[in-house]
């Protein structure tokens, strides 16, 4: 008999993208289906994929805790009933406050409960519900913030990414120029909008270079405009459902440093230069780059010294490619067995496990 799986997630793309993607490695062998918030919707097909909202609020706020812990309440027993009428037997989270209600009725009805960790710094809703849980998928072990206490709970897997990420061939270009591809993630960057511009014009004196830049939606006829000017040829998007064939045609990357997308590049071995959104909870982007830094697969640019520093890195690179050919041959040597069907495995066996 196959298991009922529910996987719980939300909020952003760091969130919901994890949650699909390991929905495609379930949806085979199990019955799953993927509660969300409102605010991840955004980032789910919804054609695709079985779901049901639950729409978690934020208890950041003092002065409707007490309306939202009463919603809270509410939509753990929602949350209840629609485990027990689905039948689920085994649930899911990639962690955040979403998460909660699911949790606590998984935990009344003594349900299996399973915990996604993407990132190299454990989140604070995980650590809370690693008492509850019976395992916590992790892409390393060296997680900060994770108490000695919860270390056998820890499965190692390789970074939940996309299935036709493994079957893209880097450098299969249609073009010979340079080809640097910026990106901002799920929140968007828009550091990348400001003096990286002009540094690639002045760049692009000495090489020859071709640019596909992710900006926001009002600022891409400007971005097109400035780089055509300047002889430039480029690409400029705020969203492609086919990003993947443009990141195909990339050489380097700017990123900032989410846990998926730094999965990506590497699988697809395209050295990338991290740029860490300082915001981020427990400076989890930090870590997610560094941790490849130490592998010396990567740059890493801390976002105070980004303008500052940039263009004298874009040349070091363009000018001496061996570093680059380095960090290239490290990525490749990273993923040497990486494969979709051995993370499937992986985790169908945990999960199958008595």
């Amino acid at each position: 008999m196959k298991n009922n799986i529910l996987i719980s997630t939300g909020g952003s793309g760091g969130h919901v993208v994890p949650a699909t993607i390991l929905c495609d490695h379930l949806q085979k062998d199990t019955n799953v289906i993927i509660s969300i918030d409102k605010r991840g919707l955004k980032y789910l097909d919804e054609n695709i994929y079985q779901h049901e909202i639950i729409d978690t609020p934020r208890l950041n706020n003092i002065f409707f805790l007490p309306l939202n812990i009463f919603i809270i309440f509410f939509l753990t027993v929602k949350s209840y009933f629609l485990l027990k009428n689905k039948k689920i037997n085994k649930v899911f989270s990639t962690g955040g406050y979403m998460s909660l209600p699911v949790i606590l009725a998984a935990r009344l009805l003594r349900l299996e409960i399973y915990l996604i960790e993407p990132n190299s710094v454990l989140g604070r809703a995980n650590k809370y519900f690693l008492d509850y849980c019976k395992k916590i998928f992790c892409y390393t072990k060296h997680i900060k913030n994770f108490p000695m206490q919860f270390q056998n709970k820890i499965i190692t897997i390789n970074p939940l990414t996309k299935k036709n990420t493994y079957n893209i061939k880097t450098n299969d270009k249609s073009n010979s120029k340079f080809t640097l591809l910026v990106v901002g993630g799920s929140q968007g960057a828009s550091i990348f909008n400001g003096n990286l511009k002009n540094s690639i014009v002045k760049i692009s004196k000495k090489n020859e270079l071709r640019i596909i830049q992710q900006t926001s939606e009002n600022n891409i006829s400007d971005l097109t405009e400035f780089y055509s000017k300047n002889n430039i040829e480029n690409k400029i998007f705020s969203f492609d459902k086919n990003i993947f064939n443009s990141i195909k045609q990339a050489d380097l990357c700017i990123t900032r440093a989410g846990a998926s997308t730094l999965a990506e590049f590497s699988i697809m071995s395209i050295p990338f230069i991290a740029v860490p959104l300082p915001t981020a909870k427990d400076n989890h982007q930090f870590e997610n780059a560094n941790y490849y830094k130490n592998l010396d697969c990567c740059w890493l640019v801390e976002q105070s010294k980004f303008e500052d520093t940039i263009e004298t890195l874009l040349e070091e690179i363009l000018s001496n490619k061996s570093d680059y050919q380095k960090k290239r041959e490290n990525l490749k040597k990273l993923n040497y067995q990486n494969t979709w069907i051995n993370v499937n495995q992986k985790i169908l066996k945990v999960i199958n496990e008595n």
